[in-house]
């Protein structure tokens, strides 16, 4: 059985820089005990709480986390009743009731606004909204930010030694916790962008946080600054992040799971449930089906047209409504039935609909997925609203309470430079690989830019005016000139180092003509130009970066323009041809979104869904077509290719990213470029060389001794001293039934 304090750790240093970054031989133990994890536990399984279970050593023999050799007093200690500290699921809590400490794993959390109606009904607002919001269109007037929230805990998560009674249960019940053994409370976020947070965002800022102590621990089976080498803030911050990536994709990638957001449960246990006839079994779940798809739809009138209806419902509310159920609501069941009713939602949306049209004339979409469960909007008609897909949450019922402006108010708008976030600063395709003149002085001119695919296909390079003008006034408007290239750190042969070429000068626009670029050339990269006052000698130097990157699937070693490489370096563009034609649907995705996405200044492209179809085939396709490209872009978005956001459309059209007020809310893909390090080993001189060893780095990590084993001196003292490395002065001593494995290379 798999093991977090096994022979071989399940944690690997490649892990911390993201999916990416980890082969295959080392993320598939992961994924099957992560399938263990999902399958032992009651509750469907976030990330953050998967992350716990590989991270923290959540034991598959029914002890939970009381196997582990954690140090409790490490955790972080709440008292129900106070003021009531951000904390996201995954966190692991002491909470103080008067007599025996508590001890929980928050697994589940949503909002639990007080307006939601017992039937589930929503007001509009309340859908999407941001934290302490007070009415329709009305955000948060106040420096403080509250917002209601259910914390789901997990009280059976330490295994049977510290599992409470069921009498303590009932008198918490009574005092502190609700009837149905959850947790609600008006949780204080510091700022806005604190409650705008992700989950995994939130997650890795509590465990720097609140719960460093925890994260620091010298018990966990292997340490995260063990992993990333060192306990530097950023470093670990970046690790963490990457970690979370990876157990992301382990479970996305698991057959046997099905994920609702970040919440992951076994196919077997939603089969059974579907079968089941009982209170929220497979009939009553398909009832709620039934209830949102037909949520809007009017009744028949004899006389006159009834007007559009909008109707929301909260999953959570609505689940309690059903005969029977109560008692299956309680502890963590609730999260279990809340995620199966979402997942049966969404089953039904994808396979009775058409992009969330139903055949009666109803749109369901999802609008909020934090609020009481999750909100679905049911609108009628729905053919009146512009297609985009139905499961990515938009917060449109409280958009909806923002008037649109008047169009003159609109065209007589005006922004200044501070008040425009940088992300939305959409770039058109003349703004890319412009040249930015460094120097003129007596000595010459030095210019950077970057290569265009125009400028790989066609064989020639524009010039700047300075050189233009110079140059036409002492030789005219065509000069044989030099151009010298200097590829920093690799080889070029004589004649790509040294070439004759064509200086064509215009009056509006100039260029060197006929040059022969060298192979590894790609859209993006960063020249610099120098030329001597006079002269017809250009030289052009590449400048070596200190870590060679790989971003997707390109290996760089040279300074580039990230913003040039994701709009041009696509798939079907290369120096030989730029062609969409022959493409399958998920390069088909994934040029259109590079291609005609907004693009921001560090190379994230964001393209309006809506648009999707047309962008990607240069007309609107057919149905077959649009239906292939929703499916490729689901396997995008599940592999971390793709990322979904919100934007908002402005009077004339315009997508904008972020979302501005006052702006509708529309649903966007965004492709954000993957970048990791290339890790070489020794006497490497190439990313793929055959210089590469196959020899895999092993951190120092925790092991669980067979029965009657003793760890010797040696590993002892080994983590006295990994125990200082993690700032325990003192260095603690090994656990009883524990060795330390100190790091080491091993053969793959």
């Amino acid at each position: 059985m798999l093991d977090p304090y096994g022979d071989e750790p399940l944690l690997t240093p490649s892990m911390t820089q993201g999916r990416a970054a980890v082969p295959d031989c080392e993320l598939q133990p992961l994924v099957r005990y992560l399938e263990a994890v999902v399958a032992s536990r009651r509750a469907p399984v976030h990330t953050a709480v998967a992350c716990n279970a590989v991270y923290f050593g959540y034991d598959l023999n029914g002890n939970g986390y009381g196997g582990s050799p954690l140090r409790l007093d490490d955790f972080p200690v709440i008292t129900l009743g106070e003021r009531a500290p951000v904390l996201p699921v995954g966190a692991m809590v002491c909470v103080a009731t008067g007599s025996d400490p508590l001890y929980a794993e928050i697994i589940y959390r949503e909002g639990a606004h007080p307006e939601i109606g017992p039937l589930g009904d929503v007001p509009a607002w309340v859908s999407g909204a941001p934290a302490s919001a007070e009415g329709p269109g009305r955000p948060a007037s106040g420096p403080t930010l509250r917002r209601r929230e259910r914390l789901v805990p997990d009280l059976d998560a330490f295994g049977p030694a510290l599992r409470v009674s069921q009498a303590q249960l009932h008198r918490l019940r009574r005092r502190r916790l609700s009837e149905d053994g959850h947790v609600v409370v008006d949780v204080t976020y510091p700022s806005p962008e604190a409650a705008r947070r992700d989950d995994l965002t939130a997650y890795a800022d509590h465990l720097l946080t609140t719960g460093r102590e925890q994260l620091l621990s010298p018990f966990v089976p292997v340490s995260l600054a063990e992993l990333v080498g060192g306990t530097d803030e950023d470093l670990l911050r970046v690790g963490l992040l990457g970690l979370l990536d990876t157990v992301r994709a382990a479970l996305l990638s698991s057959a046997l799971l099905r994920t609702w957001g970040h919440y992951a449960v076994t196919r077997i246990s939603l089969a059974e449930c579907w079968r089941d006839t009982g209170p929220l079994g497979g009939d009553d779940l398909r009832s709620l089906a039934a209830g949102v798809e037909h949520a809007a739809t009017p009744a028949k009138r004899r006389h006159g047209l009834t007007g559009p209806a909008t109707v929301y419902t909260a999953v959570g509310p609505r689940l309690r409504q059903v005969p029977g159920a109560a008692e299956l609501l309680e502890g963590v069941g609730y999260a279990s039935a809340v995620c199966r009713a979402n997942l049966t939602l969404a089953d039904v949306v994808r396979r009775d609909s058409e992009q969330g049209l139903f055949e009666n004339g109803c749109l369901v979409t999802l609008d909020d997925v934090f609020e009481s469960g999750g909100v679905w909007r049911s609108h009628h008609p729905g053919s009146t609203e512009p297609p985009s897909d139905p499961l990515t949450p938009s917060g449109r019922g409280w958009a909806s309470t923002f008037p649109a402006p008047p169009e003159q108010d609109r065209q007589g708008e005006t922004e200044s430079e501070a008040d425009v976030d940088p992300m939305d600063q959409p770039l058109t395709d003349a703004d890319l690989g412009a040249c930015e003149l460094l120097h003129n002085d007596a000595t010459g001119i030095v210019l950077r830019s970057a290569l265009r695919l125009v400028h790989l296909m066609d064989g020639w390079f524009p010039l700047h005016p300075h050189v233009q003008r110079e140059l036409l006034r002492s030789h005219g408007p065509r000069v044989r000139a030099r151009l010298e290239l200097d590829h920093a750190g690799r080889t070029t042969n004589a004649h790509e180092a040294g070439q004759d070429v064509t200086a064509e000068l215009g009056d509006t626009s100039s260029r060197l003509t006929g040059i022969a670029w060298p192979p590894d050339f790609f859209p993006g990269l960063l020249l610099e130009l120098f030329w001597s006052h006079g002269g017809t000698v250009i030289r052009a130097a590449t400048t070596q970066l200190k870590e060679t990157l790989e971003v997707d699937d390109r290996v760089i070693g040279h300074c580039y323009d990230p913003r040039v490489l994701t709009r041009e370096d696509t798939p079907g563009s290369d120096r030989h041809a730029d062609s969409a034609v022959g493409l399958g649907p998920r390069q088909l995705v994934l040029r259109a979104v590079r291609r005609c996405g907004l693009l921001t200044l560090d190379g994230h492209a964001l393209l309006d869904r809506s648009v999707l179809p047309s962008a990607a085939y240069g007309r609107q396709p057919a149905r077959s077509q649009t239906l292939a490209l929703e499916a490729a872009v689901a396997e995008l978005l599940a592999e971390c290719r793709l990322e979904s956001a919100l934007g908002s459309r402005d009077a004339w059209g315009q997508p904008h990213y972020p979302a501005r007020e006052r702006q509708p809310v529309i649903p966007l893909i965004a492709y954000r470029p993957v970048r990791r390090r290339v890790i070489r080993p020794w006497g490497d001189t190439e990313p793929d060389g055959a210089g590469q060893l196959p020899l895999q780095l092993v951190a120092g990590h925790l092991r669980r001794l067979r029965p009657g084993c003793l760890p010797s001196a040696a590993q002892r003292a080994a983590f006295r001293d990994h125990c200082r490395r993690l700032g325990k002065a003192d260095g603690w001593e090994l656990p009883y039934g524990y060795t330390f494995v100190t790091e080491h290379m091993r053969g793959r």
